[in-house]
């Protein structure tokens, strides 16, 4: 009878352990941005299942790292994750990080805890005795782990059933999965997909938002137009890959120039446009030789030929050349681009 009682007894803490994970799962499937899947798994965990330390540990190469980074304000997130690279990954871990077919079993411990001290964020509790790692994917390729460490030796003793925990690894990933490719749909919606910069149909709603801001507080706008020289003739010679790479290195150029209230759009093949506000137009065509300088020193290797980039620009400002509306704005930098790129052709 104690036995059958006893049996009883497990299988009833079973399938509230099973109802509890199944809650969980509920909770995170139908959500579909990074703050709140990440949110919602470090504390409903640690509520439903009164597991004390709970924390994300992200791959910082990995498709999601960049996205889960860029999360600001979130205390949750910046207490309790910790990104590391893909070596100290795998040499704490010991779970290689190549693309598998089916998520790596979870893993325990609780034996010589402290060697896993750099696997937890920096301000978090070192009271911990065992410790369950949960492998987290993403299309086949590891991008991080779920952690729990309790200060109870036997919570997460090796040997004990980690199918649950397995399952929700799988459930994790897919959610994960789920979360990136709606995020990825929603920048691809406002940036261009090449460089990452915005697009031009957001750099027209802003340009338009920021005429009306200068004019209503009277302060300083400027436009740069920038194209590329010579851009067919290096697709032409190089191909269009090498040209793509050339795009790409401009728009790095120009996010490491601009400061945070410049706004960087791709305007349409080699063209480009800089919303410099409260900005005068001499600093704007200080800023226009400013990246011009930067982009010359960016040497692209196709093959075994070597160039450079170079680009010809057209400064605009919104009271000095007193424009009305952003339309007018960008044609007036779009003549002066056209002027200097007729100098420069015209130039001996």
């Amino acid at each position: 009878m104690d036995i059958i009682e006893s049996i009883k007894k497990r299988l009833e803490l079973n399938e509230a352990t099973a109802k509890k994970f199944h809650d969980i799962e509920i909770s995170i499937l139908s959500v579909l941005n990074f703050q709140d899947l990440c949110e919602s798994l470090l504390t409903k965990i640690s509520d439903i299942f009164n597991i004390p330390l709970v924390w994300l540990s992200i791959i910082d190469d990995s498709s999601v790292s960049e996205y889960i980074q860029s999360i600001t304000g979130s205390k949750i997130l910046a207490s309790k994750t910790q990104f590391l690279t893909r070596k100290d990954f795998i040499d704490i871990t010991g779970i290689k990080t190549a693309n598998t077919t089916t998520n790596p079993a979870p893993l325990l411990f609780n034996q010589n805890i402290q060697r896993f001290s750099q696997y937890w964020p920096a301000l978090m509790d070192n009271n911990i005795e065992s410790l369950a790692i949960v492998p987290i994917t993403l299309d086949g390729t590891i991008i991080g782990s779920l952690n729990f460490g309790d200060p109870d030796l036997k919570r997460f003793e090796p040997g004990i059933d980690t199918s649950l925990l397995e399952q929700l690894g799988i459930k994790i990933s897919l959610c994960f999965s789920n979360v990136f490719a709606h995020e990825r749909l929603r920048f691809l919606a406002f940036h261009d997909p090449l460089t990452g910069l915005v697009n031009r149909g957001v750099m027209d709603r802003i340009l338009k938002r920021e005429c009306e801001r200068a004019k209503r507080y009277k302060t300083d706008l400027c436009l740069v137009f920038f194209d590329l020289d010579n851009f067919k003739l290096i697709n032409d010679t190089y191909g269009h890959d090498t040209g793509d790479r050339a795009l790409i290195i401009v728009a790095n150029v120009f996010d490491n120039l601009k400061r945070g209230s410049d706004i960087i759009a791709r305007y349409a093949g080699d063209e480009f446009v800089a919303i410099l506000p409260s900005t005068k137009s001499f600093q704007a065509k200080e800023f226009a030789m400013r990246f011009n300088n930067k982009l010359s020193q960016k040497t692209i290797q196709s093959g075994k030929h070597n160039f450079n980039v170079f680009t010809s620009h057209g400064v605009a400002s919104l009271f000095e050349n007193n424009c009305e509306t952003a339309s007018e704005l960008l044609k007036h930098a779009d003549k002066r681009l056209y002027q200097a790129k007729k100098f420069k052709k015209n130039k001996p």
